[in-house]
């Protein structure tokens, strides 16, 4: 008869009482036990010796210290503004409405953008990539209807932005990731004065 759990680690049992433990019984040899795994208090007593900088939120992987509040913030204007765009851009595609869809899509990614940018500029979390992207993605679409324009088709529609996008891309994503972890350090720094 195959084991089912053979792979798996069981659940910790109590340890049983040893004979000397028991009243009443004699001298007897104590067989040193497998140390236990640590309860929760002393897992929290770890994660209280911690500095402030180094204690990850399990729900907020890679961010540093609390979340940086928006100017506005005890209303959340950015949230609502992704929600209202989200319902946008669902309608839009439902309906066909090209108008609808365009303004739920601008209102998410400026919402987007908001947050990205606050987040990102205080060093509580990296978005170098997303805010790279958007610059390039204009440029491209700029660089691609101006050749449209000029009575370009075909293969130049793609391959000349694209030979823009990459450099463009890179650069950008340089800057913003060294201003990232300028702000990052003076943010981990302000954290350990506290």
């Amino acid at each position: 008869m195959p084991k089912r759990n053979a792979g798996r680690r069981g659940r910790a049992r109590k340890r049983r009482a040893n004979a000397a433990t028991e009243p009443g019984a004699g001298p007897a040899t104590v067989q040193p036990s497998a140390p236990s795994a640590p309860g929760p208090s002393a897992r929290r007593e770890r994660g209280a010796r911690r500095p402030a900088s180094e204690r990850v939120s399990h729900r907020d992987p890679g961010g540093v210290g609390e979340r940086p509040q928006a100017p506005w913030h005890p209303w959340p204007f950015s949230e609502l503004l992704i929600f209202v765009g989200a319902i946008g851009t669902v309608v839009g595609v439902i309906d066909r409405d090209g108008r609808l869809l365009y303004a739920g899509l601008g209102a998410v990614v400026l919402g987007t953008l908001e947050f990205s940018i606050r987040e990102h500029r205080t060093g509580y979390r990296s978005h170098s990539s997303l805010l790279a992207v958007v610059p390039t993605a204009l440029v491209h679409g700029g660089i691609a209807l101006g050749l449209f324009a000029l009575g370009a088709r075909g293969a130049a529609l793609i391959l000349v932005p694209l030979a823009i996008d990459v450099p463009l891309f890179w650069l950008l994503f340089r800057y913003l990731r060294v201003q990232f972890e300028e702000a990052r350090r003076e943010r981990v720094f302000a954290l350990r004065r506290r």
